[in-house]
C-alpha cells in the first residue's frame, strides 16, 4: 500500500487561501449579519466602557465628554465613600436578598411549566398555553405596575374588594407601599412576566431528546415521574447549567427574570424604601437627581465587577461539579 507523501498545496483541501475566499463569499450575507452585529457591540457596548474612568475622577458634566480625560484624579475616594455610606448596609441587603429570591423561586419555575407542558398530549391546549405563558414577557414594567395599581391598589384594587367580600379580611391589605410585601410582589410579578419566555428555552432543550429513550422506559414499565427524572432533567441539564451561569452573573441586575431596576424604580416609593431601594436606584438618583455621575459610575463599576466574578466563579464550579459550563 503506497501512501501519498506530496505536500498538499495551500488552497487546495486545507480550508487556506482560494477556498477560504470562495467560502466567504459563499457565505457573505452571513457575514454580513455578524458584522452587523459586531459593529453594534463595538458601538454600543465598549466603546462607552471609557466612561468607567468617571469612577476614578472628579467628574462635572458641565467639562463635557472631554472633561473624562481631563478631570482631576481622585484614585478609589468615591468607592470608599460608598462603602461607608450609612444607607451601605440596606442596599446591599436589599440588592441580594431580591436578588437570591428571584433565583430560588424565578429559575426553577420555567423548568417545572415546561417539563408539565411536555407531558401534556393534547397539542391545541399546549400550544394556548404555551401562547398565554410568554405573552407577558412583551409587556414593559410600566404596563405591568399600572395592572399591578388595578389588581392590589388599596383603595380600587381587585384582589383587596374581593377578600374584603368574600370576608377575609377586614381592611385593605397595602401592598403597594408595604415594605413587607415589596420583595414578594417584585419576585411574584416577575415570575409571572418572564416565566413563559424562558420556558420556551428549556422546551427546546426537551425537543433535543431522542423519544426511543421514553419508548424503552416505557416498555421497561418506568412511570411518568421516572421518565421525568432519569431522561427529561440529565437531558435538559446542559442548557440548565447554561442558563443558571448567566442567573448568577446577572444575579445584582435581576438574573433571569428581568431588571432589578425597573421594579425598584416603579414599585418603589417613600414608604416601602426600607425594601425597594437597592443599589441600582441608588446609583440613579444620586447620579441623574444630584448630579454625581462619578461617585454613580464608581457604584455601577463596583457592580460590574462582582458580576464578573460571580460568572466566572459559577462557570467554574458547574464545570466541576456537573461537567457542563458556559464556556
Amino acid at each position: 500500500m503506497e501512501l501519498n507523501t506530496q505536500p498538499r498545496t495551500p488552497g487546495t483541501g486545507d480550508g487556506r487561501g482560494p477556498l477560504l475566499w470562495k467560502r466567504f463569499k459563499k457565505q457573505k450575507i452571513l457575514h454580513l449579519f455578524v458584522g452587523l452585529g459586531m459593529i453594534y457591540l463595538l458601538i454600543f457596548a465598549y466603546t462607552p466602557m471609557f466612561g468607567i474612568l468617571m469612577a476614578f475622577k472628579d467628574y462635572s458634566i458641565s467639562s463635557g465628554i472631554k472633561g473624562i480625560f481631563t478631570s482631576d484624579w481622585v484614585g478609589l475616594r468615591y468607592f470608599d465613600e460608598f462603602v461607608h455610606d450609612y444607607q451601605f448596609g440596606k442596599l446591599v441587603r436589599n440588592t441580594l436578598v431580591l436578588s437570591l429570591l428571584k433565583v430560588i423561586f424565578a429559575f426553577p419555575a420555567p423548568i417545572l411549566l415546561a417539563i408539565l407542558l411536555n407531558e401534556v398530549r393534547h397539542m391545541a391546549f399546549k400550544r394556548f398555553v404555551q401562547t398565554v405563558s410568554y405573552l407577558p414577557h412583551f409587556i414593559s414594567w410600566v404596563v405591568v405596575v399600572g395592572v399591578s395599581y388595578a389588581f392590589l391598589s388599596a383603595d380600587v384594587g381587585v384582589v383587596n374588594r374581593a377578600l374584603m367580600g368574600m370576608g377575609f379580611i377586614d381592611e385593605p391589605l397595602s401592598f403597594l407601599t408595604s415594605p413587607n410585601y415589596f420583595w414578594g410582589l417584585a419576585v411574584g410579578s416577575a415570575v409571572w412576566k418572564e416565566m413563559g419566555w424562558w420556558t420556551i428555552i428549556f422546551l427546546a432543550a426537551i425537543s433535543g431528546i431522542s423519544p426511543s429513550l421514553y419508548e424503552a422506559a416505557q416498555i421497561d414499565g418506568a412511570g411518568r415521574l421516572a421518565r421525568i427524572r432519569y431522561i427529561t432533567l440529565p437531558g435538559m441539564k446542559g442548557t440548565i447549567v447554561v442558563v443558571l451561569v448567566l442567573t448568577i452573573g446577572s444575579i445584582l441586575g435581576g438574573g433571569l427574570v428581568g431588571s432589578n431596576f425597573e421594579q425598584a424604580y416603579l414599585f418603589g416609593n417613600s414608604i416601602n424604601n426600607p425594601t425597594s431601594e437597592i443599589v441600582q436606584t441608588y446609583a440613579f438618583r444620586v447620579g441623574l437627581s444630584d448630579g454625581r455621575f462619578s461617585y454613580a459610575a464608581a457604584i455601577d463599576l463596583i457592580q460590574s465587577v462582582i458580576s464578573v466574578i460571580l460568572i466566572f466563579s459559577s462557570n467554574y464550579i458547574a464545570k466541576r461539579v456537573s461537567g457542563s459550563s458556559l464556556f
